[in-house]
């Protein structure tokens, strides 16, 4: 016996029903980093790229708002870009692993598309640096853009395409939507909207924004259709 089909309209509702209440945002991702020295550059190098610039940034800079030594900070890392591909590296990596995880745990493939949404703006909303590095400093590099995008971005994508392919098999999704072109619009419309956040200095609740964006790509923006008169 097959499962009834789920149209778009229920999966947005079911989406939004598996969303967490304003109570209980989703908690930042498990630190696997123990080194508290080590942690206190990363999280400096957060702050001074985000406030200089990548560019302008000096491994002085860093030393400074972590209260170390200059020369401590090259027994944790080769170089300033040796910080910026760690610090991607592993934040991305968490970020990714616990989003696989708890998409795992949801059966309804809208609800998977919810939890990507939720833990992709989660991650940089409450992270205003973080965000300011992520979509503005790396992108000012063809070296660092090339190389995120061969690792972590594939991974995202994988989670993503296997939640729409979800979909398909339960009937939310039309069985003729091209997984690779819906996989990029869906991260898309999550990255545009972390950007406008940045450029727009916060203005906004970020987080609040998962639910609709979902809603958005998987019922469209058209009008319903009124009934017809019989």
């Amino acid at each position: 016996m097959t499962a009834p089909a789920t149209t778009p309209a229920k999966a947005a509702t079911q989406a939004k029903a598996a969303a967490p209440s304003k109570a209980a945002k989703l908690a930042p991702p498990v630190k696997r980093r123990t080194d508290d020295k080590r942690q206190r550059i990363l999280d400096a190098a957060v702050q001074v790229f985000a406030r200089k610039g990548f560019f302008a940034s000096r491994i002085s800079d860093i030393a400074a708002a972590a209260g170390i030594a200059d020369g401590t900070v090259y027994l944790y890392f080769e170089s300033k870009d040796n910080i910026l591909i760690k610090l991607f590296d592993e934040v991305m990596g968490e970020h990714i692993e616990a989003a696989r995880q708890e998409a795992k745990r949801v059966v309804d493939a809208a609800a998977q598309l919810r939890v990507i949404a939720d833990h992709h703006l989660g991650l940089l909303g409450r992270n205003p640096d973080l965000a300011v590095v992520f979509q503005v400093e790396v992108r000012q590099s063809t070296k660092f853009m090339e190389l995120f995008t061969a690792s972590w971005l594939m991974e995202y994508f994988d989670i993503v395409e296997a939640a729409i392919e979800a979909g398909q098999k339960q009937g939310t999704f039309r069985k003729d939507l091209s997984r690779k072109l819906a996989t990029h619009a869906f991260f898309g419309a999550l990255d545009a909207l972390v950007t406008s956040w940045v450029l727009a200095r916060n203005a906004f609740d970020l987080m609040e924004l998962a639910g609709p964006v979902v809603e958005l790509f998987l019922t469209g923006a058209a009008a319903k259709a009124p009934p017809r008169r019989r």
